[in-house]
């Protein structure tokens, strides 16, 4: 069986195109959570998003500002010095390197950074050519299982224990934002019965409170979490399911209260606390 442990309590942090193709606003989104990280000890990876924008984009398209996606796509595009430029910052500020490729020519440069993981988007859960290429990489993988079909779950699952490759899968809901009657936590329960070999974690897109979200999908038993980050910098607007990093701090504040409310391990009975015994056995009727 994969080692999996890479995964356990993992934040991803979904910093994508956000830093709209400006090496001086990246490394800051970066230093700012690295911040918040830090104080609140948490394991976490800073994550992009890779394309070969040129050729990713159909030439027919390619100017075009009416179709907000290959607008942004084009507009937020950064040369590949600059993103390694970030991706060293990440690791030297102690965090992991992660990032969604979206073509092939991406999944190679996942490879030339020496990232520590890789993202599959769960548009693209059903691209067999492009997965089994991730999957040829041999690193870490996260999978988002979105508007993915039981078929494509089973399968992209399967692929991974059968190469042995370490593998995630998190529960999310593909609506940006979304609200709180959209999130379908009880799918963390589905999944994990169905796929007990995995990883399971949560993806959130909820409006920028989410620590009861959190905590409820840390008890279901979710143990890896992503999140869209952002910083109110620069007169950029920040989109509704991107947090900031006071939020975030908030969000790793009610990791650690559920992490205390939930205690010792669920697959074995409790260590009973020495006072509490002598207390019930001074209870106990005599005879």
């Amino acid at each position: 069986m994969q080692d999996n442990s890479i995964f356990n309590e993992l934040f991803v942090l979904e910093l994508a195109n956000n830093h709209w193709g400006s090496l001086q606003r990246g490394l800051k989104i970066i230093k700012d959570y690295a911040s918040v990280v830090h104080e609140n000890k948490i394991k976490a990876s800073i994550k992009f998003q890779f394309r070969n924008v040129k050729e990713f984009i159909h030439p027919e398209y390619y100017l075009e500002e009416d179709i907000r996606y290959v607008d942004k796509t084009r507009r937020t595009e950064i040369s590949w010095e600059k993103m390694g430029k970030m991706i060293a910052t990440v690791s030297q500020q102690g965090m992991l390197t992660m990032a969604t490729p979206f073509d092939e020519y991406s999944v190679q440069k996942c490879l030339d950074f020496n990232l520590d993981i890789i993202k599959i988007a769960s548009s693209d859960v059903k691209d067999k050519n492009l997965v089994s290429l991730i999957g040829q990489a041999r690193k870490p993988v996260i999978a988002s299982s979105g508007g993915c079909s039981l078929e494509d779950l089973d399968w992209i699952v399967n692929y991974f224990s059968n190469i042995k490759v370490p593998f995630a899968l998190n529960h999310c809901v593909s609506l940006y934002p979304s609200e709180d009657n959209d999130l379908q936590l009880n799918q963390i329960d589905f999944l994990r019965k169905r796929y007990p070999e995995i990883t399971i974690g949560f993806s959130s897109h909820e409006y920028t409170s989410w620590d009861y979200s959190v905590m409820i999908a840390y008890a279901k038993g979710a143990r890896t979490f992503e999140r869209h980050i952002d910083i109110d910098y620069d007169n950029v607007e920040v989109s509704k399911y991107c947090s900031l990093p006071d939020q975030a701090d908030i969000w790793f504040k009610a990791f650690h209260k559920v992490k205390d409310f939930c205690g010792q391990s669920a697959n074995k009975i409790r260590k009973i606390q020495n006072e509490e015994s002598d207390y019930l056995d001074n209870l106990v009727r005599g005879v």
